[in-house]
């Protein structure tokens, strides 16, 4: 059973915990930022895609934008262990609220953050000369959502499972880097052998960034119906897997 109150009370603590973390903030712009100036628009006028009628920054802001999705969502499951650490975590434990209250919680407050952040990039892109729609902008905001609930959920099963700060922080760079480099992000899926394409097809950041970059340019490598299953199977997966993990913690 899901209860509201605890529900909305741990989101709103994960919400305030990000806006108060001034640096986290920051740190999370600055790699965007990197990518945009150093491959958006520095090599970017030296690519060009033959049969594609789009210019390599407009290709890249999706994957940007899915990569900052990945970073933070993820990352938003190590509050499962400082909250373990300090003794948070015991304390809401301990409480007369469903731990299924506790994970939802949880996973909307790190959705809220992560879209939050995708919001920033977003607009950091059309400050850098990116073209995107006032609809197009309007329709990526459900999808990030979606997105970043799937990825807080993997975050969360990690943490859970984890039991310091040093494992989860080499666990995630473990799943993090190859997600994002080997989902289509900065190059077309096309480009690759047939090899490591087969293992793009597994990687659900592959299909949330043909989603993106649907919604932005009308260009996938997918079907847009199969992105869109692809996405909504990934996030409600790892929602089971993460109630899941968290629920066996004693």
């Amino acid at each position: 059973m899901i209860e509201t109150v605890a529900v909305y009370t741990i989101w709103l603590r994960e919400v305030k915990r990000y806006f108060r973390a001034k640096e986290r903030m920051v740190g999370s712009i600055v790699q965007p930022l990197f990518w945009f100036l150093i491959f958006g628009i520095g090599l970017g006028r030296s690519i060009q895609f033959t049969g594609m009628d789009i210019n390599y920054f407009s290709f890249i802001t999706p994957g940007i934008v899915g990569m900052s999705l990945l970073f933070v969502s993820i990352f938003s499951g190590v509050s499962v262990i400082w909250d373990r650490e300090f003794g948070f975590l015991k304390e809401i434990l301990v409480a007369p609220v469903s731990r299924l209250s506790i994970i939802v919680g949880k996973a909307l407050g790190g959705a809220t953050t992560a879209t939050v952040q995708g919001t920033i990039i977003l607009a950091l892109s059309l400050v850098l000369g990116a073209s995107i729609e006032l609809h197009s902008v309007l329709l990526m905001f459900p999808v990030m959502i979606l997105v970043s609930a799937g990825f807080v959920c993997l975050g969360l099963t990690i943490a859970s499972l984890i039991d310091t700060m040093e494992g989860f922080q080499l666990i995630m760079n473990f799943v993090v880097q190859p997600m994002f480099f080997l989902s289509g992000a900065l190059f077309p899926l096309r480009s690759l052998p047939d090899w490591l394409l087969a293992v793009t097809y597994l990687n659900p950041m592959t299909y949330s960034v043909e989603l993106l970059r649907y919604i932005v340019t009308g260009l996938s490598s997918f079907d847009i119906m199969l992105s869109m299953g692809f996405v909504l199977v990934f996030t409600a997966s790892m929602a089971v897997l993460a109630s899941w993990a968290f629920n066996r913690r004693k």
